[in-house]
């Protein structure tokens, strides 16, 4: 039986969380921590430009690095460090777009079919919002939405709230299910991952 075409989706922005504080990591901007000598921005920038018409970059720090990619760099709406509700937050205020597909920094083997997927899951829910899950879980900072859900979404964070997973659980939500590809949302938490996320990629 032929597998039914994608739905197509409208122009999007990719919106890339590199705002955290990378605590675990000794305090350091996980976004230019480097993987076989590249910043972990980078490789996920290759593999999101394809997917989205516009990128923009959330970051609190290091903003001149950042713009050198020739993308928007955005803090969060209010200091301190919020967390990625927050990040979401200002890439819905400056998305020139009506959705937006969400990814962090620290993800570099993204998969190059992200935003297909996340929307053909929308679609076929009739959802608002589509999160990726893999390995078991959600990953509820892989999330495609619409730039309306922003009023909302600053509601809660005035009222508090800064758990994703929480605010994904009051929305008409869509799961897209990508098991398939459960290692291409490892991310990089510690020195010991990224050490042994480049050995098993190998020298380049």
């Amino acid at each position: 039986m032929p597998v039914p075409p994608l739905p197509f989706h409208p122009p999007l922005t990719g919106l890339i969380l590199a705002g955290g504080r990378g605590t675990r990591l000794g305090g350091v901007d996980k976004g230019l921590v480097e993987l076989h000598g590249r910043p972990l921005v980078e490789y996920v920038l290759d593999r999101l430009r394809p997917q989205t018409e516009a990128i923009l970059i959330n970051a609190n720090r290091h903003h001149e690095r950042y713009a050198a990619y020739g993308v928007p760099v955005i803090p969060d709406l209010e200091g301190g460090f919020a967390g990625p509700l927050a990040g979401i937050a200002a890439g819905l205020a400056a998305a020139r777009t009506d959705w937006v597909v969400v990814v962090p920094c620290d993800c570099p083997l993204l998969p190059s079919d992200l935003v297909d997927r996340l929307w053909q899951a929308r679609c076929a829910a009739g959802a608002d919002v589509a999160v990726a899950r893999a390995a078991g879980r959600l990953q509820p900072v892989f999330v495609l939405l619409p730039v309306t859900a922003r009023v909302e979404l600053e509601r809660r964070l005035r009222a508090g709230e800064r758990k994703v997973a929480v605010w994904l659980t009051a929305q008409r939500l869509a799961i897209a299910d990508f098991s398939d590809q459960a290692e291409a949302f490892v991310n990089l938490n510690t020195e010991e991952e990224r050490r042994a996320l480049e050995e098993r990629l190998g020298v380049r």
